[in-house]
């Protein structure tokens, strides 16, 4: 039996319910910081700066050696506000909740969760590590693998929480090659939701249409790019080599330094593979070939923070992940840690009865929907909206996966 009326906070819960389903990438991510931005009347602002714990290199022996306990922080910031508006009649609110749903809020909440999801995955340009070659779709369970042993050599916890999620191509051609492989009975029914392919090699496999695309450099032509200067560290790097004033390297770009190599940030045990550096801005070279590139994580060859064996030698050659200017879908495979999602319960506006807020303490989320009638159309004009930002946690639990 058809409702006779439609309430504003029916259809807030139902677009809660549906924003909930049709979230990828989102769900799997940190949420546990959303109740700090949601405390009413004692808020916080929009900015929450999440403490990481110290880390320590220990000693030897006998006698001791006292280490600062430096703890570092990461901001998590409120700072995307977006919204959708819908119209619909008095008529339409005798529709029953179903149908309601399926004409107006449905096609409304789809654009919101892909606006999230999709500036999530944006995230991939915080991670320096990656596997497989740009503009290949990886066509055997090895590449995906690989990023698994990444994330172990980095410590990633071993538990349930990896997750890969991959591009609808990714997707195929990877079931294609593994026929059979997600077909475990005791995943079945999960396959079915939104997204998941099933649960294989440690991870939980996902596609999400809102996968990035990276488009690299030009450092190439003309280019032989290496290291000037021994003996440097930090976020910063300065290289020559490259050709003369040209956008050399881009934003997410991921390079390597010969004879830098990585190590188990626990152990500090070199890797035996090559440490990974992201550039953090579009750079490009003076109108020498010079460059001061600025990368994450800090070049560290020592101490609590140590990130890699040695420091570059001068004229160490500079590689780049890649051909360039290539376009390149950047899949990852992560841990739960390594991003998180904040969300506030946006405050109604008095005065008016046709406003509703839902919010969901399991998942954090939260939507706010305000209508207001316009006499001369009958119709209601509606938006719907949510209050977000998203942190780069721990860029080493993640691997990004280009094809």
């Amino acid at each position: 039996m058809a409702n006779t009326l439609l309430t504003t906070t029916k259809m807030t819960l139902e677009a809660l319910r549906i924003l909930r389903n049709k979230l990828v990438f989102s769900k799997l991510v940190r949420r546990d910081f959303d109740p700090e931005f949601a405390r009413e009347g004692a808020k916080i602002g929009d900015t929450l700066n999440i403490r990481k714990p110290p880390r320590y290199a220990g000693t030897t022996g006998a006698t001791i050696t006292v280490e600062d306990a430096t703890e570092t922080s990461v901001a998590l910031v409120l700072n995307t506000q977006f919204n959708v508006g819908i119209q619909f009649t008095s008529k339409d609110l005798a529709l029953s909740i179903d149908k309601f749903s399926e004409r107006f809020l449905q096609p409304a909440v789809a654009t919101i969760a892909n606006k999230i999801d999709f500036d999530g995955l944006n995230l991939y340009k915080d991670v320096a590590s990656a596997v497989g070659t740009p503009a290949t779709v990886p066509a055997a369970l090895l590449t995906y693998l690989q990023a698994k042993q990444r994330l172990a050599e980095e410590s990633a916890p071993v538990d349930d929480q990896l997750s890969v999620v991959i591009t609808p191509e990714m997707e195929a051609t990877i079931v294609n090659a593994l026929d059979g492989l997600f077909q475990d009975s005791t995943e079945i029914s999960a396959q079915y939701k939104k997204g998941l392919m099933g649960i294989a090699a440690g991870f939980k496999w996902y596609m999400d249409q809102n996968i990035r695309t990276h488009t690299s450099g030009i450092y190439t032509t003309g280019s032989t790019p290496l290291v000037n200067g021994a003996s440097q560290t930090g976020s910063t790097i300065v290289s020559d080599g490259w050709a003369n004033s040209t956008a050399v390297l881009k934003d997410g770009d991921v390079i390597t330094f010969a004879g830098v190599s990585n190590v188990n940030p626990q152990n500090r045990q070199s890797t035996g593979s090559l440490k990974q550096f992201v550039v953090t801005a579009d750079s490009s070279s003076d109108g020498s070939g010079n460059l001061t590139i600025p990368i994450s994580p800090a070049l560290t060859p020592t101490g609590q923070f140590q990130t890699c064996t040695a420091s570059p030698a001068n004229n160490a050659a500079i590689v780049p992940l890649g051909a360039e200017s290539t376009d390149s879908p950047n899949g990852l495979a992560f841990h739960k840690d390594a991003f998180a999602l904040g969300m506030a319960r946006l405050p109604l506006p008095g005065g008016t009865d046709r406003a509703g807020r839902a919010s969901d303490e399991e998942s954090g989320l939260s939507i706010r929907m305000i209508s207001d009638y316009d006499i001369t159309t009958d119709n209601f004009i509606s938006r719907l909206d949510v209050l977000y930002g998203w942190s780069t946690l721990y860029p080493e639990l993640a691997c990004r996966i280009p094809s």
